[in-house]
């Protein structure tokens, strides 16, 4: 067992999928991470839409009113575990009556339907990310990751998260640590 963070946190960091990444879910993704402890990990991608699939539609399901000023976005697969939930993502000028994980200065998510009903009146957040799923790792898994060239790590922004298009966050969180795409290899080594 590998063990690279030394008690570092990473709550609150973006994981870099490296073109290498065996898991094709993952594949060219970049993770916010919500939680990070010795317990494991916890995050949600950011650059993976879902199709056609718009915040409307789920409140359809829901059976929550759309109004004019409801907001229009996107729904992001947020990773492979409980797809059908869903998770907000979002500035930290916002806070759940119900509950509100908060990230860090920037960043809370918040996993209640008070969210979902504030967005749709218009309300809520500033800004926000609506994602089904969340991706997770065990006790030590994410470290076993990094050591083995799966991720790079850098600084979250709130533009580069929720104003850049989703098909641009990947290759700018790579210019934000200085790193050209295209100079990426897909087979990680060890010197």
């Amino acid at each position: 067992m590998i063990e690279t963070t030394d008690g570092l946190d990473l709550t609150g960091k973006l994981l870099i999928a490296m073109p290498g990444m065996s898991d094709p879910r993952f594949a060219h993704s970049i993770v916010l991470l919500c939680a990070h402890s010795e317990d494991g990990a916890m995050g949600l991608i950011l650059n993976k839409p879902m199709g056609d699939m718009r915040f409307s539609n789920l409140l359809e399901q829901l059976s929550i009113e759309e109004t004019p000023d409801s907001r229009q976005m996107a729904l992001h697969f947020g990773g492979p575990v409980e797809g059908g939930r869903g998770f907000v993502l979002h500035s930290a000028d916002y806070a759940s009556q119900i509950s509100s994980l908060l990230v860090d200065k920037n960043f809370a998510m918040t996993a209640t339907i008070d969210v979902i009903e504030d967005l749709a009146a218009g309300g809520g957040p500033v800004k926000a990310l609506m994602a089904l799923g969340y991706s997770g790792w065990g006790p030590n898994q994410l470290e076993e990751e990094i050591a083995a060239n799966g991720w790079l790590i850098c600084d979250a922004s709130l533009e580069l998260v929720f104003d850049l298009r989703d098909e641009a966050k990947w290759e700018a969180a790579l210019n934000s640590l200085g790193i050209d795409p295209l100079t990426l290899s897909a087979s990680a080594g060890r010197a």
